[in-house]
């Protein structure tokens, strides 16, 4: 059965030549959480296998191991211009430059197994190392004894300028605390 429109039949055939030719948008739902929305973002601007520097930094000492990680570290990792496998560029001190390069098939294979297989080789870049070096903590002095503290005043008395005896008291003290921590760990 067919009904007839109460329309102008001029109108109607307008109407039908136009929805004939055109074409609707496809209606996407919205994602229900913002951290969706971020992954749905994140997987059509990264490569499938993002360059996982970041987590390499983090993990370099457990990888290739306390003693190549103080004198190398890694740089950058890139695709390799030869077909399939990433290379991975390590920057280290001139001076091991040649014990990092006779070590760079285990490192190559220490990454490879950490970051999924894949790198296929190491370039080795000299020049000084991105991350500030570590320091050793400091130890903390013993406050000095009241019998020292009054042989150690005085002795430095009779000394008339005020800043010089302040800073005498204060060289007698360091080297009185610091003796007395390497005659006791020695």
């Amino acid at each position: 059965m067919v009904t007839r429109s109460s329309l102008d039949p001029l109108e109607e055939a307008r109407a039908r030549v136009k929805l004939r030719h055109a074409r609707a948008k496809p209606v996407r739902a919205l994602p229900k959480t913002l951290g969706t929305a971020a992954t749905q973002l994140a997987r059509k601007k990264l490569p499938e296998k993002g360059p996982a520097i970041g987590r390499l930094k983090i993990q370099w000492a457990d990888i290739v191991g306390e003693a190549l990680a103080r004198i190398c570290e890694p740089d950058k990792i890139g695709a390799s211009g030869k077909g399939k496998g990433r290379v991975l560029t390590v920057r280290c001190i001139p001076a091991a430059s040649t014990m990092v390069q006779h070590q760079s098939e285990l490192i190559r294979q220490r990454v490879s197994v950490s970051l999924g297989g894949d790198v296929r080789e190491i370039r080795i870049i000299q020049g000084p190392l991105a991350r500030a070096p570590t320091l050793k903590p400091h130890k903390s002095s013993r406050p000095l004894s009241r019998d020292e503290l009054e042989s150690l005043q005085a002795s430095i008395a009779k000394i008339e300028d005020n800043s010089l005896r302040a800073a005498l008291l204060a060289l007698g003290e360091a080297v009185l605390t610091s003796s007395q921590d390497e005659s006791a760990g020695g």
